[in-house]
């Protein structure tokens, strides 16, 4: 497999990860048994907050709306910013990122390795600034939509949403499972997640798993234009400090200076058939 110039590669069993730290810690390829997983898209962090933040506001402070045609911060600081390869071997690698962003001063590490069994992420951010603030995260892969897709999860509330997907109302559900009659043209929020999806592929189905912070909330990404689906564990629901009627459903974690927070995603695989 042939990688750029400073990207990191991984490999063990049937696995093997491409990550480019210059573009945000991005997971830019992922393979299992000679399958490419990802679409065209790299699969990006979204640190210090996950979504979106409507008009950047987050309390007293505002930070930059980067999506103005709907008026929103997405998808946090740290995938524009370039992380440093602490440590790598074959199998491993170790990440970090400092951001110094007024209002927010953190430090993120990344652990993420591959073993014949699964592919590993670790993920820890500690509050390195002088006052307390709301920290979140999440994952958001691009994974590839080929007919005949897939998608099950347990979890307890849908939300509705308005035009720029910000959330207004959660509805009880007992899980989701279904084809593209059920996902196609979602960009939909999901709370009381358990922590386990699976996207069930002809021939592949992939379980990821979170623990930790990101095992509570989930963002699911399927447009009509486009053959991807993102099935994105996240730490809390979109916009939550600025939704006090649904920000239960998933709060920001507010970390004191020097608190850490942490989460696992583990990718596990099988074929019904080899190529």
């Amino acid at each position: 497999m042939t990688t750029e110039p400073g990207s990191v590669a991984l490999a063990a069993g049937d696995w093997a990860v491409t990550i480019d730290p210059a573009r945000g810690a991005s997971v830019t390829r992922l393979v299992f048994a000679g399958q490419d997983l990802l679409a065209d898209e790299p699969a990006f962090w979204m640190i210090p907050w996950a979504n979106r933040l409507d008009g950047g506001r987050l309390g007293q402070h505002r930070l930059p709306v980067n999506r103005p045609q709907d008026g929103t911060a997405i998808h946090g600081l740290s995938r524009d910013r370039p992380w440093q390869v602490a440590a790598q071997a074959p199998d491993s690698a170790t990440l970090a990122q400092e951001v110094d962003a007024a209002p927010y001063r953190y430090a993120a590490r990344l652990g993420v390795a591959v073993t014949e069994d699964a592919f590993t992420i670790d993920l820890a951010i500690i509050n390195t600034g002088a006052e307390a603030m709301s920290f979140g995260a999440g994952w958001h892969p691009w994974f590839r939509r080929p007919p005949g897709t897939r998608l099950m999860f347990r979890a307890t509330h849908r939300c509705r949403h308005d035009a720029r997907t910000l959330p207004v109302a959660a509805d009880l559900i007992h899980g989701f499972s279904g084809g593209e009659e059920a996902f196609l043209g979602l960009d939909t929020h999901f709370t009381g997640w358990d922590g386990m999806a699976r996207i069930a592929w002809p021939g592949l189905a992939l379980t990821l798993e979170a623990t930790g912070a990101l095992a509570t909330n989930l963002q699911v990404y399927a447009p009509r234009d486009r053959p991807v689906l993102c099935v994105e564990p996240c730490s809390h629901l979109p916009d939550a400090p600025n939704r006090p009627d649904l920000a239960d459903l998933g709060p920001m974690r507010r970390l004191a200076p020097g608190e850490i927070l942490t989460g696992r995603i583990i990718l596990s695989a099988e074929c019904s058939h080899l190529p």
